[in-house]
């Protein structure tokens, strides 16, 4: 159904690109008569390669950022909540793009075009969205019924009329079985009445909705409409199933559904490595001095081994050992079960304030975050990266709820956004569904706003022990 908006999304894309042009040529052009020390850009360079630099780094950074994404093409808030901070981040790579290529180029001329270029992009947005509200298909175009009037199809048909109706009216319902007299579009028929309700209406989408145990009805009903000239949808009823994510392929001749897949992927996985391996590489560079402190007071202040090794569980349920420095005793495993408890709701608590099986370092290794150094080993290897869901104890994995699940299918993180959001202060489950919405919500710029808070947090030593 997004695939309506592919072509407001490359207008997108190229206005974007004709706006950074525009506002950069109106800015080299008006700079002699705004406040600063004047220099001409590009000054003994050609001016086509500064140009051409901008407007690619931009749409790269946006793309990574997932400005461009289909699916929030059609509200002006979500594009703005993504836009902005991309935004901010262009400015900041080209500021430094520029001091390694083009240093005569102007500081207040970069300042200049930053501000002007800002709410010419919103201004962009804000008449693509306002223009996608005010417009509603013609007839035939895009008309829609929904077949199934169970949960999943008045869901379907709520969620198209507030923020799809521009390229997706839905004209009603057609069901045997009403399971609701509060319809949000008008009843039309039975499900034997429906191609009569296509070819009078002018229908051109089906969108079948059924529950689970009708599922059988739903092939006989998409060959009975082969012969129509309608575009069908089918919507599975996957209400006691929660994926974060399900790619579709072709196998041959069969359609496969992968539901375990890993959600960041492509250009955006090559991103985030990229990301990961170069911080953590200068995180080491900078901290082994500090690292080899931690591990002598360590060693000094209880016997056991300085690292200490565990297993936890990964991307997709992939088992590693990951790093840390150790802050309890050598047999603190075997004492688990004597400081495991549960909380109201009967959910298992693992970890504890004034844990007996802490060492006096332990304590302030903790209470810093220090401990979780030696994990940028982890980063550099793979197993982890910088920013992710916590990586997870196998046995505490055995405790998880069906929903719970989700959260593996990004690779853990040193940090993320439950360390950043009251860290061991959470419950549980209320951990997990931090988890669960930066794995559905995760960009670059996520990345980096859970990086820089998480100095806040870790210097307050807030929800650390």
């Amino acid at each position: 159904m997004y695939q309506q908006y592919r072509k407001y999304r490359f207008l997108l894309m190229l206005f974007d690109v004709m706006s950074t042009v525009l506002v950069l040529s109106a800015v080299e052009k008006l700079r002699p008569l705004l406040p600063g020390r004047v220099i001409t850009i590009g000054e003994g360079l050609p001016d086509p390669v500064v140009y051409l630099m901008v407007a690619v780094l931009s749409h790269a950074v946006f793309a990574l950022n997932g400005v461009y994404d289909i699916k929030i093409v059609s509200s002006f808030e979500k594009q703005v909540r993504r836009l902005v901070g991309s935004y901010i981040l262009t400015i900041i790579f080209l500021a430094g793009l520029l001091f390694f290529t083009f240093r005569e180029i102007s500081r207040m001329l970069v300042i200049y075009f930053a501000v002007g270029n800002l709410p010419l992009l919103l201004l962009i947005r804000f008449a693509v969205v306002r223009y996608l509200t005010s417009k509603r298909p013609r007839t035939g175009d895009g008309h829609t019924v929904i077949v199934g009037t169970s949960e999943n199809g008045i869901f379907l048909a709520n969620t198209m009329i507030q923020f799809h109706s521009s390229v997706m009216h839905v004209v009603g319902f057609v069901d045997d079985h009403v399971s609701d007299d509060s319809l949000p579009a008008p009843m039309l028929g039975s499900i034997e009445q429906l191609p009569k309700i296509i070819t009078e209406r002018e229908i051109r989408v089906v969108m079948i909705a059924l529950p689970e145990n009708r599922s059988s009805e739903i092939e006989g009903l998409v060959f009975r409409l082969e012969s129509l000239p309608v575009r069908i949808y089918v919507v599975p009823d996957m209400a006691r199933l929660a994926f974060a994510a399900a790619d579709m392929e072709l196998v041959g001749n069969l359609l496969v559904i992968g539901v375990r897949e890993p959600v960041i992927k492509g250009h955006r996985r090559v991103a985030k490595r990229v990301f990961d391996v170069v911080l953590s590489s200068l995180m080491i560079s900078a901290l082994w001095p500090l690292m080899s402190l931690i591990a002598l007071a360590i060693k000094l202040d209880s016997p056991g081994p300085v690292i200490y090794v565990a297993r936890r569980v990964g991307e997709n349920g992939k088992l590693f050992n990951m790093y840390k420095f150790r802050t309890m005793t050598a047999d603190a495993e075997k004492l688990q079960s004597q400081v495991a408890t549960k909380d109201g709701d009967g959910k298992p608590v693992f970890k504890v304030k004034e844990d007996p099986r802490v060492t006096r370092i332990g304590k302030l290794l903790r209470r810093t975050s220090l401990d979780e150094l030696a994990q940028l080993f982890n980063v550099l290897r793979g197993d982890m990266s910088l920013v992710g869901p916590r990586p997870e104890q196998p046995f505490i994995t055995e405790t998880y709820d069906h929903w719970q699940w989700q959260r593996l299918s990004v690779p853990p993180g040193v940090t993320g956004l439950w360390q950043i959001s009251g860290r061991s202060d959470l419950p549980m489950h209320l951990n997990t569904q931090y988890d669960i919405y930066y794995v559905r919500n995760y960009s670059t710029l996520l990345d980096l706003k859970i990086l820089l808070k998480t100095v806040g947090v870790v210097l307050k030593g807030r929800g650390a022990y």
